[in-house]
């Protein structure tokens, strides 16, 4: 069995390696292949160590394009998504984000070099503490994690300039639709669990909301509630 147990975090995890340093640089030409050419987008990926939210078993693969397990049965997403996402997301520095679903804490560290605010939720408590460790080590003093039930948002930090979700719903929840600030715009993964989902973009207008279809997608779908263990 593969351990998944946490790394221990480094001394100094702002310090980076030669090695790392162009592993870095060639994730960022990889991406411009997948169609990011937002230059702040690109530069947040450069900035976040991603072996910082993995396993030490993962290390190798940190700059690979690829998602990678992490604790509580989760993954970390594929750097191309999540640059992909922040890209679509059409993020400004004085922007409050709510991410629904934490994870690692690896989409947040991107968002928050592009965004004023990044407010994270996640049902799993060993996931949110873990994501919470590694942001403060990363001196990101404007992303706060949350345990709760993603579905249900924060309404007590809302309303949030722009909202994504890193799993699937059926539909998207009223309750998070009803966080989301006019202008503000909101992504989330739309379809059935095991299949092929739309990711959809939902833009709050003067006339009311538009949604876009980008892409398909597969993605784990969002549980509701918060877990009572983990």
């Amino acid at each position: 069995m593969t351990d998944l147990s946490p790394m221990q975090l480094p001394s100094d995890p702002l310090s980076v390696e030669t090695d790392e340093v162009q592993a870095r640089a060639q994730l960022v030409l990889a991406l411009r292949g997948h169609g990011v050419g937002d230059r702040a987008v690109l530069s947040a990926i450069e900035r976040v160590p991603r072996r910082l939210f993995l396993a030490a078993v993962h290390h190798s693969l940190a700059y690979e394009d690829s998602s990678l397990p992490i604790e509580c049965g989760q993954v970390v997403l594929a750097p191309s998504f999540v640059a992909r996402m922040a890209q679509a997301l059409k993020l400004e520095s004085g922007h409050r984000v709510l991410e629904v679903g934490t994870g690692s804490g690896y989409q947040a560290a991107v968002l928050a070099h592009l965004a004023g605010q990044v407010d994270s939720i996640d049902r799993y408590a060993t996931l949110a503490s873990l994501a919470g460790q590694r942001t403060a080590a990363l001196k990101l003093s404007n992303v706060r994690i949350h345990v709760g039930d993603g579905m249900e948002g924060l309404k007590q930090k809302a309303p949030f300039d722009r909202i994504v979700l890193t799993g699937a719903v059926e539909e998207i929840p009223e309750a998070l639709l009803s966080q989301l600030a006019p202008g503000g715009i909101l992504m989330a993964p739309v379809g059935l669990s095991g299949k092929p989902q739309i990711m959809t973009r939902v833009t709050r207008g003067e006339d009311g909301d538009q949604s876009e279809d980008l892409e398909i997608v597969r993605m784990v779908s969002l549980i509701k509630g918060a877990a009572e263990r983990l």
